[in-house]
């Protein structure tokens, strides 16, 4: 019989994760993403729970766990810089916590690791539209020519191009929890070793540590906003609303500030949740942030897009294949987990002043 044949698209983490367990129970994957590689960089991610049970299925778990950043805590500072407080590990490092470049790439070494070929990326690429027919869905891509497949699988993030062109538009999906930010990383100038700092007013915060490179200290300036429209514009107009936001500030901002213009690791994005009514049509199914981000501040990103890959895998093999009862089943599995997981991201982005969120 002609094997099954999938396409993903995004090779974060629920994208390998799902081409890993698929390819083991024999469909044939593609995984088209439009980086031009796998991806490094980005925070920190954490692990909490059943996710550890997906990583000892995928067989990654003991090198996911060499990779701890063993952070210490969290001091909380004033405006002078003065501590006035502590947080421990767990409130931002969850049970267990690695460098989410490390995972990617644990992951992408994982699904070309295979003898056999059923696993081919396509990097540079994106989806350009989807025509779903009786026996599969044809799809063109940006660059590469127009292929079909028997089931298709968004696991493109935040701004999925999958949920656009199969869903709904971006902004029926997206709920804004009042908050946007920038990342990056800079000089270690504080002498921070496995730990973080954090100062917070109403509108604003500055989060700051050190895990993995005793040299580099990783910076996040966050601050509110009405929407997530910053997260689609170009990186001068990103950087220039941070300026505005932080402008005045004292301690250690305006060095941060001048950091960030140098940084070559420099990333935007909104604090915002995925909500739909469904996570599937048709032959195309969603997954992690594409289908239902809880927002970062939940810190169950990273969890929730591996229990969904194992959900869908486990899934379509009991269904043996009928993927119209593979998805009902994977929905009505997941629903109540990611309904919790974005309660706990609404409250935390309130505790960090999100007072612009919508719904």
């Amino acid at each position: 019989m002609t094997a099954t044949t999938v396409l993903i698209s995004g090779a974060g983490v629920a994208g390998p994760a799902l081409a890993h367990l698929l390819h083991r129970d024999g469909y044939r994957v593609t995984v088209v993403e439009r980086a031009p590689a796998v991806r490094g960089g980005g925070y920190a991610v954490d692990f909490r729970g059943a996710a550890f049970e997906v990583l000892d299925e995928l067989g990654i778990l003991a090198e996911v766990r060499a990779h701890d950043t063993r952070m210490r805590g969290t001091t909380l500072i004033d405006a002078s810089g003065a501590a006035c407080g502590q947080l421990p590990a767990e409130a931002f490092a969850g049970e267990l916590e690695v460098p989410k470049g490390e995972l990617t790439r644990l992951l992408h070494r994982l699904t070309t690791a295979t003898t056999d070929g059923a696993i081919e990326y396509l990097f540079d690429d994106s989806i350009a539209a989807l025509t779903e027919h009786r026996d599969g869905v044809t799809v063109e891509f940006e660059k590469a020519a127009a292929r079909d497949f028997d089931l298709v699988f968004g696991a493109d993030g935040v701004f999925s191009r999958v949920r656009r062109l199969a869903f709904v538009p971006h902004d029926q999906a997206l709920h804004h929890l009042g908050m946007s930010g920038a990342g990056f990383t800079t000089d270690n100038f504080l002498g921070l070793d496995h730990e973080g700092i954090l100062h917070t007013t109403g509108d604003s915060a500055v989060y700051l540590f050190s895990a993995g490179d005793p040299q580099r200290l990783t910076a996040s300036l966050s601050f509110a906003t009405a929407s997530p429209a910053l997260d689609r514009r170009p990186r001068d107009a990103q950087q220039e609303a941070v300026r505005a936001a932080f402008a005045g500030h004292g301690w250690e901002v305006p060095r941060l500030l001048d950091a960030m213009d140098r940084a070559p690791d420099f990333f935007f994005a909104s604090t915002c949740q995925v909500q739909l009514d469904r996570w599937s049509t048709g032959r195309v199914a969603l997954l992690g942030d594409a289908g239902y981000c809880a927002a970062p501040t939940s810190g169950m990103g990273t969890s929730q897009a591996l229990l969904a890959a194992r959900s869908l895998a486990r899934n379509l093999a009991a269904a043996d294949g009928d993927h119209r009862t593979a998805f009902a089943a994977y929905e009505a599995e997941l629903r109540p987990y990611v309904t919790e997981n974005q309660a706990r991201g609404r409250e935390a982005a309130a505790m960090f002043g999100g007072g612009a969120a919508e719904g």
